[in-house]
This record gives structure tokens, sequence and C-alpha cells, in this order.
């Protein structure tokens, strides 16, 4: 598939490799602990790695990363400087509001990796408890909406531990009030979730978890069920909603620059469904059109009533191609004061 779419301390004693597997026999325990971006330090660590963000007790069962070194750089440091020289390459935008959530495209970082970062940019700072990403399966499935089997997902700046309570209990609501089933994915090779993750890592510095969405069925029904549900279970949780999507595939950049305004303008009139329609009507294209609108179900029902597109390119921007593009558009979602 084209990239385009595009301060307790444990003295660790023994590791040992059990098939995918790592386990760790050491001393005493130790507290979750998270490295410093800067004076980094060996504790808490299998080893040293300035880059790497460690936010949680080593988890059993890791989903290894499928697409580092060719999606997006393939060790920690050069991911990390990667991702840092994105960022600071953003301009910062005036958000008046508390922000809720964002949209960003999920292509290869050096395609789409400009986009994503003015809209991560601006959530740097921030100290949610949890993070729920939302994104298109772009693989057959029986379930509408599937998530993870693992207990983490790795990139090579560290692991991010998914929200296992808060699983549950989204599988449950959603069966419950949607009669809709949750599936659960092993060893996925699915890009549109993971990409977003190292930008994650690197704006957020504080301990926080990860819920991973990913939903087969494009539709409004199950859009809205998924808004219904996550907006009813993290009232009062300090959390960012992360909406995965890329925009036209494969037409000229004129064409493709008016079929994406079509989104983009549907997204700042804050209308998930309109969003959907657009799709669906041929009048815009957006591969993660329900992710989008699940995004914004949710970040309305916890308060948020505002949405700012901060930046819109093409894949012609970085090849030069102008013939055959992929759009990419990222948007920050708040609530205003």
């Amino acid at each position: 598939m084209s990239h385009l779419h595009k301060d307790s301390t444990r003295p660790i004693e023994r590791v040992f490799y059990l098939s995918r597997t790592i386990v760790l026999l050491s001393s005493h325990r130790t507290d979750v602990l998270e490295l410093p971006r800067k004076k980094p330090s060996l504790q808490g660590c299998l080893c040293y790695n300035p880059f790497a963000v460690v936010n949680h007790i080593q988890p059993v069962d890791i989903r290894p990363s499928p697409i580092a070194g060719t999606w997006y750089p393939g060790d920690a440091k050069s991911l990390a400087i990667s991702i840092d020289q994105l960022l600071n390459d953003a301009k910062p935008k005036d958000i008046q509001g508390q922000i809720v959530g964002l949209i960003a495209p999920h292509a290869g970082h050096r395609y789409s990796g400009g986009v994503a970062a003015q809209a991560f940019r601006e959530i740097k700072g921030l100290e949610p408890e949890v993070v729920i990403v939302i994104a298109p399966l772009h693989r057959p499935a029986e379930e509408p909406v599937l998530t993870s089997d693992h207990q983490a997902y790795a990139t090579p700046l560290g692991t991010i531990s998914i929200d296992q309570d808060l699983l549950v209990d989204f599988e449950l609501e959603l069966y419950q009030k949607h009669a809709l089933k949750l599936g659960r994915l092993r060893n996925d090779r699915e890009h549109s979730l993971e990409i977003e993750l190292p930008f994650i890592q690197r704006c957020i510095e504080t301990s926080y978890s990860l819920l991973p969405i990913m939903l087969h069925e494009q539709s409004s029904r199950v859009g809205q069920a998924v808004g219904e549900v996550l907006g009813s279970l993290l009232q009062g949780r300090h959390c960012i909603i992360i909406g995965s999507s890329d925009l036209s595939h494969f037409y000229p950049q004129a064409v493709a620059e008016r079929l994406d305004q079509t989104i983009l303008d549907r997204l700042e009139h804050f209308d998930p469904e309109g969003v959907i329609q657009a799709d669906e009507q041929g009048l815009g294209y957006a591969c993660g059109r329900g992710a989008i609108a699940a995004a914004l179900w949710t970040a309305r029902a916890l308060g948020a009533d505002r949405i700012e597109v901060v930046k819109h390119a093409t894949s012609g921007d970085v090849t030069g191609d102008f013939d055959s593009v992929v759009g990419y558009g990222s948007a920050v979602i708040y609530r205003q004061n």
C-alpha cells in the first residue's frame, strides 16, 4: 500500500524473550515513570534511550509496529528529531478555548507530517489522562467497529498502554445501546491509527493511556453510535479525541482542492453528518469520513462548539507531481472560552 495513503527504580536482573513476549525479573517494583526529554536517565528502562517516552510499566502483550522504518523513521533518535522538526516548523494558531480534539491525516510522515503537525502542535503541554484515536480500517473485517486485542501499542519512541477499563465499558455500552459488536485485532497492519502515535508521544509529556478505535463501517449510524457512547463515558475526564483521515485520492491538484474544500467547509461548520453525506454524494472525499464524524459527535457531547481548519496540502506539494495527488487536512476542535 502506498505511503501516500497514503522516582523509584527497578534494577533489572534478567530479561527473557519468549516468542515476542518480554518477561522481566527484577528485585523490586517500580512506580510508573516517564523519561524526561532533557537530561535523560537510565532509571526504569530496559536500555538507555534518550528519545523514548516510557509512559507505563512495560506491558506484556505489545502490538509491534508494522510501519516503523517505512511510513516514518524506524529508530527512536531519528523519529524524535523528525517529529520535533515538524512541530517546530508549524506556526502557532490563536485558539481561543479549551481543546477537545484534533483531525489529522494518516499518510507517511514525509507526505502528510507537516499537515498533521500543525494540529498536534496545539496540544503540546496538555495533560490528558486518555487519548482516543478514531481511525478507518482499510482492510476487510466482519465487525463495523474494531479495536486492538493487545495491551499496548509500540513505536520506536516507546509503548502506550491501552486503557482496558475504558475499553471494556465502551464495548459493553456499544453493544447494549446500539447492538454493535466490537471486533478485536491482533498483529494488525493498519497504519491510520498508529501513524498518529509518534506525534502524541512527542507532544504529551505526562502519563496517559490510549483508546484505539477503528471503523470498518463509515456510516452515520456507526459514527453517531461511537460518538454517543464515548461522549457518555468520557464526561468529566481530561481527554483528547483524534479523528484520523486523509482526503481526496489521485485527482489532479485543482480537482483535489475543490473536493477537499467541500469536506473542510463542512468540518468547520461542525457538521459530522454533512462530512459523510459529501463523501457519499461524490462532492468530497475522506477515507476516514466515519472517523471524522465520530470524533465530531464525541467532541460535541463533551462541550466542543468550534472547529478551526489549520492546514491543507496535497502530496503534490511534497513530490512536485500535481497530476495525481492525495489531499490532507488538519483541524482543531475546541470549546470557546
